[in-house]
């Protein structure tokens, strides 16, 4: 039987319950438990595999919740908040005490956003409590963007993935904190560095931290597909020193003919990096599926969300 359903009031019965419910979001799916839960918290992390000091994203249903959260709001950030919420921006800011530690890895700081998408706003409504919602994957795997990825990764494990179609953005948020006032990007995602400096100016970019992350998805391994993933500038010279291998490729908008190729997925055929950025998770479930020996993947035009997606290919491939 399915666990794939449409059934919002099934979701808040399951979520009530301090259980697990995988909601659709516009940037990927997340794996959604009540924030004040203990026990709905610990799940998720279980479930996930997800180590406990990388601290969890908090979905809340409007700018009007964000003080019950957040104690220090920024200048900059309410002018943000103006221009992306809802929308996949979030925000790391000085929490109130009522935010569990366990839900921020013990850190002074919460992970705040706004969804974008019809079905997690009606949901959060209906709800006493925010949402934690990761993506709702294992740790360190492809990320998902559609109820039937959540489903394949947890067909015995979880109860109930609510559809909300396809994830249109196709990426995580971008996350923004502040260090003594002054903004700081922690992770590249579906709103560029370019957007965000239009609205409030420079931004110092800190993406990667190994150690007592600042924010969510800041891990140098991650997105990763099980299939061995390369990352590089020349596709076609690559592939040529693997002759014998069952090899798919991973590309921005041409074809490359070859006869290692097996497979290969164009993310945008028009070279909008927008809709290259929608597709590219699916594009990597579809090859992961495959049998191959190797994915081969093309660095992107690093700017806008060529950035963006170079981060997500470069961490897929990090060994």
């Amino acid at each position: 039987m399915s666990i794939i359903s449409n059934n919002i009031s099934k979701a808040i019965e399951i979520l009530n319950q301090d259980d697990l419910v995988a909601i659709p979001t516009e940037t990927v799916y997340g794996l959604a438990g009540n924030i004040y839960s203990e026990s709905a918290i610990r799940k998720i992390f279980a479930l996930k595999q997800r180590p406990l000091f990388n601290p969890l994203i908090v979905h809340i249903k409007s700018i009007e919740q964000l003080p019950e959260l957040a104690r220090e709001i920024p200048e900059k950030a309410r002018r943000l908040a103006e221009a992306f919420w809802p929308g996949p921006l979030t925000f790391v800011l000085k929490k109130q005490p009522r935010v569990p530690d366990l839900v921020t890895a013990g850190k002074d700081s919460v992970a705040i956003r706004i969804p974008n998408h019809p079905v997690a706003l009606a949901l959060l409504e209906a709800l006493d409590f925010p949402l934690a919602a990761p993506s709702a994957n294992p740790f360190g795997c492809i990320s998902p963007t559609s109820a039937a990825h959540v489903a394949a990764y947890f067909p015995d494990s979880l109860k109930m993935v609510l559809e909300g179609g396809d994830c249109k953005n196709g990426i995580e948020s971008t996350i923004v904190g502040f260090e003594n006032g002054t903004p700081v990007l922690y992770r590249l995602g579906s709103i560029s560095v370019e957007d965000i400096e239009a609205v409030i100016g420079a931004i110092e970019v800190k993406n990667k931290k190994e150690v007592a992350p600042d924010a969510p998805g800041m891990l140098s391994r991650h997105y990763a597909p099980r299939t061995p993933t390369f990352l590089t500038d020349d596709v076609a010279a690559f592939i040529q020193a693997y002759p014998a291998k069952k090899i798919g490729l991973l590309l921005f908008k041409s074809r490359i003919e070859h006869p290692a190729v097996h497979a290969q997925e164009i993310l945008s055929e028009a070279g909008s990096l927008a809709e290259a950025t929608a597709n590219l998770y699916a594009a990597m479930h579809r090859l992961d599926k495959l049998g191959l020996d190797m994915i081969v993947a093309e660095r992107f035009p690093d700017h806008d969300l060529g950035m963006s997606i170079n981060d997500r290919l470069e961490r897929a491939t990090k060994k």
